[in-house]
């Protein structure tokens, strides 16, 4: 609650209650609503922790005529009596409902201009009016209670990485450019010329600086930058709560965030299960076709090989032949969908990589519809309900491809299905998804790239197959997803330079390179540095899904648009020629 003291007012507007009747009071705020009932004039004063009701008596004939003035938004200071409203006025729907405040001096502190929309709980503008006019969208109880509830995650992260022995240490903004998967912001160097500094996409390497220091425990509530296209969950500029430990077992880390995120939770208002289910990476795109499955809904992807093993279906019987797989789910539901809705959902599995889709509606009539189940036997048809646990009403969709292919593509037509259903159910359903492989190889580049990134300790057992079958190697890493949604990651990290090296080397990044980039840090690691490993939350992503927000930009103060402008202040803009000289800069 927004404590009233070292202010010009005595309490603040929301947290009036009936007990406070007959108390005089100061209050300050801005005029949310004016209404003049004839007699009586009736101001809704509203500040940061919510509205009050004051009554001007033509009595009082110096208020009463500064409030018939009164316009929205005004900023005004009110001295009056606390007491009940009469009989039958009570509003039931605000906190302050019980209460009146009988006004006895009032004051204008500023004017306002009539604002470019209403300053309601909800609204139709749309975003770009909202952001172009940001300081009077915030004004708004949902977007003040979004920035609210951000202040009280934050806090809470800090009071409970404090009470762990965390320390809250400060990393550079201004940094060496290293590549991290996604585009640098570049800052040109004004005492350098022809070098330029980065904004860090995240403090990764000075985190782990910090443990080979002896720091042990750190945290931070880091800005990080990324220069890379935009979307709903994504900014220029985030925020993350960035936390690394020193001395520990990937068990340790999670089970460490678990208790952290139930106080955080708790703290939000957010159910949050006791222990969270652990499911390695291999398993969830084998069951979900994603690795931030949403699990608040069934429609899990089967493997359907043994019904289809001895099909005369060529589509199927080529694509096992070559080492593929025949995967499918059950749309429940889906089964009277007209051929059109069919054939969007087949140009979305092309789109998203297959070949084409296979299909069999069992129609809640009991016909059954498919272009191809001419081609499978009985067995095979008595197989393939058994196996999807298909009932009449349901459609079920197949892919047949490399066994990559087929779970990402399925993947994606679960998502689209769960929407297009309204299968998503209510609450939150985290999990923990572990183990993903070291490295992922990069066709356009023609060669592997890290995963999570280049820092991650690989499976001890895994070591020796690290040059000779990479694409086997599985890593101690692990991502938290919350409804399909990831908002946090993390690794263990090497913590010997040699094979730090090693596993820069295979990514073609050679020893002249790698001491170019990382130096500082293959030095550092050849000091003794601890086991140690860590994670980094989105916080913006977390905060949008505890507010039930559409999009990040809903819960962050001062957010840029899909193109990365700000309505508000023109950025980016163009600057001086005097200051491109300065930095030794020509615009193209």
């Amino acid at each position: 609650m927004l404590d009233a003291r070292y202010s010009m007012r005595s309490h603040t507007n929301g947290a009036l209650r009936a007990s406070d009747t007959g108390a005089a009071v100061t209050l300050a705020g801005w005029v949310h609503r004016r209404r003049d009932h004839g007699g009586l004039i009736f101001v809704d004063l509203r500040d940061r922790t919510g509205l009050v009701q004051c009554v001007f008596d033509p009595a009082v004939s110096e208020a009463f005529a500064l409030a018939e003035r009164l316009r929205p938004e005004w900023v005004v200071r009110i001295d009056g009596t606390v007491r009940e409203r009469p009989e039958g006025t009570a509003n039931p729907n605000l906190a302050t409902g019980e209460i009146e405040v009988a006004v006895s001096s009032a004051e204008v502190l500023n004017t306002a201009e009539t604002p470019a929309f209403e300053i309601a709980e909800e609204t139709d503008v749309d975003e770009l009016t909202r952001l172009r006019w940001r300081y009077l969208d915030i004004r708004r109880p949902e977007m003040l209670a979004a920035l609210t509830l951000r202040d009280r995650v934050t806090q809470r992260f800090r009071r409970s990485l404090e009470e762990r022995g965390f320390m809250e240490v400060e990393t550079p903004i201004l940094t060496k450019s290293t590549p991290e998967g996604a585009r640098d912001f570049i800052v040109p160097s004004r005492l350098n010329p022809g070098e330029f500094y980065a904004l860090p996409q995240s403090p990764q390497l000075f985190k782990q600086l910090l443990m080979v220091g002896g720091v042990e425990r750190y945290y931070q509530i880091a800005r990080c930058f990324r220069d890379e296209d935009l979307r709903a969950d994504r900014q220029p500029e985030f925020t993350q709560v960035d936390i690394e430990m020193s001395f520990v077992t990937q068990d340790d880390v999670l089970s460490m965030m678990e208790d952290v995120m139930a106080e955080v939770m708790e703290a939000a208002g957010a159910p949050w299960p006791e222990a969270l289910e652990r499911m390695t990476y291999a398993q969830a795109m084998d069951r979900y076709g994603s690795d931030r499955p949403d699990t608040r809904y069934g429609m899990e992807l089967h493997c359907l090989v043994d019904v289809f093993r001895e099909s005369e279906f060529k589509v199927f019987s080529g694509a096992l032949a070559s080492g593929g797989r025949v995967k499918g789910i059950n749309a429940k539901g889906a089964g009277d969908f007209s051929r059109g809705k069919i054939d969007a959902l087949n140009q979305l599995a092309i789109d998203s990589g297959a070949k084409g889709l296979a299909w069999v509606a069992f129609g809640s009539d009991g016909e059954v519809r498919s272009p191809i189940a001419k081609f499978f036997t009985e067995a095979e048809m008595v197989a393939l309900r058994e196996t999807l646990a298909v009932e009449p009403g349901d459609l079920a969709l197949m892919v047949a491809d490399e066994h990559d292919v087929a779970n990402e593509v399925l993947g994606v037509l679960r998502v689209h299905l769960a929407e297009e259903l309204g299968l998503h159910a209510e609450g939150f359903h985290p999990l923990w998804v572990v183990d993903f492989p070291l490295f992922k190889w990069d066709e356009d580049e023609n060669r592997w790239q890290a995963n999570h990134h280049p820092f991650t300790r690989p499976f001890d057992e895994h070591l020796e197959v690290l040059e000779t079958d990479p694409g086997t190697v599985l890593s101690y890493s692990y991502d938290l997803v919350v409804n399909g949604l990831e908002i946090g990651g993390g690794t263990l990290r090497v913590h010997d330079a040699v094979l730090q090296e090693r596993i820069l080397a295979l990514m073609d990044i050679g020893p002249e390179e790698a001491r170019d980039k990382f130096g500082f840090l293959l030095e550092a690691l050849s000091f003794g540095a601890p086991p140690h490993g860590g994670i980094a939350l989105g916080l913006d992503r977390l905060v949008m899904i505890l507010a039930g927000a559409e999009s990040i930009r809903d819960v962050i103060a001062f957010p840029k648009t899909s193109s990365g402008a700000c309505p508000l202040t023109g950025a980016p803009d163009a600057v001086s020629a005097r200051q491109l000289r300065e930095v030794h800069l020509k615009v193209d």
